[in-house]
C-alpha cells in the first residue's frame, strides 16, 4: 500500500486533503502532520511515501522554505503544494522550487483529486491550464533555496527556529537537546548559509518569503 503524507495546520482542510487522497488512491495509507517538524519525523519514518501534500503556511516553515528544503533532501519524493494563496506568482515559484503541483485551498475536491492522480503518473498540474509554467527564480532566491536544501533536517529545525527569534535555549528545550548541541548545528548552519550571525541566518530564511505585493490572482476557471 502507498503512503502519502498530508502536512497542514487546520484540522478541517487536513481531512478534506485526506478524503481527495482516498477517492485518488483508494489503497493509500495516509499519514498527517500539522508542522514541519513534525513533517520530517514522518518522512524520517516513512523514506519510501509515494508523495507529500504540503501547506505553504504552518508552524516551522517560512514561505518556501519548507519546500526547497524538502526537494533538495528528498528530490524523489513528488510534492504538491496546497496554499491559500490564489496568486499566480505564488504558484509558479512553488513550480520553480521543484513542487509537482500547485493547489489553492479554495479547489474543488474532484480537482484535488485530479492533480493527486496527475502527480503520481508522473506529471505536472496547475489549477488553471493558462498559468503556463514555473517562472525563473530571482538568483538571490535560488541561492537561498539551494543553501537551504544542503541543511540536514535537525539543521533546518534549527534554522527555522532561529528565524522565528527563539534563543538557544529556547531551541534546545524544544527540541530536547543540550545547549551545546544547538550552537554546534548553528555553527554548521552558518557554515553551510555562508554567512557570520543569527541576523543573517534569520535573512537567508526571509528571501524564500511569500511577497504578496502586486501579484496577479490566479484567473477565474472559467476564462
Amino acid at each position: 500500500m502507498p503512503d502519502i503524507l498530508i502536512a497542514d495546520d487546520h484540522p478541517l482542510f487536513r481531512d478534506a486533503l485526506q478524503r481527495a487522497v482516498l477517492v485518488a488512491v483508494p489503497q493509500a495509507r495516509v499519514h498527517n502532520a500539522d508542522s514541519v517538524h513534525a513533517l520530517l519525523g514522518l518522512i524520517e519514518q516513512f523514506p519510501d511515501a509515494e508523495l507529500l501534500l504540503l501547506d505553504l503556511h504552518m508552524p516551522g516553515a517560512r514561505g518556501y522554505s519548507a519546500l526547497a528544503h524538502i526537494r533538495g533532501q528528498y528530490p524523489g519524493l513528488p510534492t504538491i503544494v496546497v496554499s491559500g494563496h490564489e496568486e499566480a506568482q505564488v504558484a509558479r515559484r512553488a513550480l520553480a522550487h521543484g513542487a509537482s503541483a500547485y493547489i489553492p485551498k479554495s479547489t474543488a475536491s474532484e480537482d484535488i483529486v485530479a492533480a493527486i492522480r496527475a502527480v503520481l503518473d508522473g506529471d505536472v498540474w496547475l489549477p488553471h491550464p493558462q498559468l503556463g509554467g514555473a517562472s525563473e527564480l530571482r538568483p538571490d532566491e535560488a541561492a537561498a533555496a539551494a543553501q537551504i536544501a544542503m541543511l540536514t533536517p535537525q539543521q533546518f529545525r534549527v534554522m527555522t527556529m532561529i528565524a522565528e527569534g527563539l534563543l538557544n535555549k529556547q531551541i534546545a528545550w524544544e527540541l530536547s537537546v543540550s545547549e551545546a548541541t544547538v550552537k554546534a548545528h548553528m555553527t554548521a548552519i552558518m557554515r553551510k548559509l555562508g554567512v557570520n550571525n543569527r541576523t543573517q541566518v534569520a535573512l537567508i530564511a526571509s528571501q524564500l518569503a511569500v511577497d504578496q505585493e502586486s501579484m496577479p490572482t490566479l484567473p477565474d476557471s472559467d476564462e
